[in-house]
């Protein structure tokens, strides 16, 4: 297996830590250990009583009924905890996909979910967004690109970078298209917790056999760096990512689990108010980008914390980019990163006076560019 270098990694490597300004993320604002000790009433003596024994392949039997309660019930056997949903991906992906299958992956995409199938020797066949469209999938698109031969369809709704979504019709219809040609479903559902207008969807591995699901701390949580996430697959490909995992990471760490077992039974206490916070910073990003309608188109995003506009008339944005950074400290992600060289992902997970600020500094770069 052979990986590309991640675009999206590279351009945030260094500039992450260094940015006066960072509304690139694709998260909400993390919470701190002291927040998250409030909000669960995990005590000193909870941590002190810990011992720092191997943990289980599959993950602690009560981590996994805690994420079976929070994904709506699902069967505890079908739980594996990993660390971040990044390794539940690449594992059920290394356990499932061969050289020469057939995937069909959506495009514009988050890396992991399109360059690992392309590692594996797979043949991709792009599930394209028309930004014409406003993002929204084609279902009869999809449909054309299903065969008998597809291994697998691989999807993340709400979307990254778009923010586009599908109803739950449209999640009941992409299950059938997969049922009727037996591929396996990925849907990662990082962003699931966050949707606007509409409730989240219901786990994709509750409606079909072959569906695997995928969940992690690093979105709606606001807690990246806990390296939390977890899939819900059929206990048979979980027995093949363990015989994988056997060679690498082994099991998540028992102090991330007793931490993630407390979120996770105090999961609306971490999830509300980020949402509350996206859902009015939403709003400031699209009566900014109504006010800038000369130098920037933006599809509102019905899920998630990321927009993806694209930037009227500069002809590199590239280099527009790495100017809005060096010269005016302001982080945003280009859209190349994505294969959409006219588009920017911008994020309004975070603090307000942040995104504020920041989309004024990115208003003034798009005016200078102009001139």
């Amino acid at each position: 297996m052979r990986l590309r270098p991640a675009p999206l990694e590279d351009w945030l490597r260094e500039s992450y830590f260094t940015a006066d300004i960072d509304i690139s993320s694709s998260g909400v604002h993390s919470y701190s250990m002291a927040e998250l000790r409030a909000l669960t009433a995990l005590r000193h003596e909870d941590l002190d009583r810990l011992v720092f024994d191997d943990g289980y392949s599959l993950g602690a039997p009560a981590v996994r009924a805690a994420v079976s309660r929070h994904t709506g019930g699902v069967d505890p056997d079908k739980v594996m905890t990993t660390s971040g949903s990044g390794e539940a991906l690449s594992l059920v992906m290394s356990a499932l996909l061969r050289a020469g299958d057939e995937v069909v992956v959506v495009q514009p995409g988050y890396h992991l979910l399109v360059e690992y199938a392309i590692g594996l020797g797979c043949t991709i066949k792009n599930w394209r967004l028309d930004p014409e469209r406003d993002w929204q999938p084609s279902l009869d698109e999809l449909a054309g690109l299903v065969t008998e031969r597809t291994k697998a369809i691989i999807v993340n709704f709400p979307q990254n970078p778009t923010g586009v979504t599908v109803t739950e019709a449209e999640l009941h219809s992409i299950v059938a298209l997969a049922r009727d040609v037996g591929a396996y479903l990925l849907w990662d559902g990082a962003f699931n917790d966050l949707t606007y207008g509409t409730p989240p969807l219901p786990d994709v591995s509750a409606l079909y056999e072959r569906a695997v699901s995928f969940g992690s701390f690093s979105k709606s949580f606001g807690l990246p760096g806990l390296r939390f996430g977890w899939c819900v697959a059929p206990p048979e490909l979980l027995t093949d990512c363990v015989h994988i995992r056997d060679y690498t990471t082994l099991h998540v760490s028992p102090l991330n689990e007793l931490l993630a077992q407390a979120v996770l039974e105090n999961a609306q206490s971490f999830i509300q108010p980020r949402l509350d916070q996206a859902r009015a910073n939403r709003e400031l990003l699209l009566d900014w980008a109504a006010a800038h309608s000369d130098i920037v188109s933006l599809a509102a995003p019905a899920g998630g914390v990321s927009a993806f506009p694209r930037l009227i008339d500069v002809a590199d944005v590239d280099a527009f980019c790495d100017g809005l950074f060096q010269k005016r400290g302001v982080l945003v992600i280009p859209g190349s990163c994505f294969g959409s060289p006219q588009h920017i992902r911008v994020g309004f997970g975070g603090r307000t006076d942040q995104l504020t600020e920041g989309l004024e500094r990115l208003a003034d770069a798009l005016k200078e560019a102009r001139r």
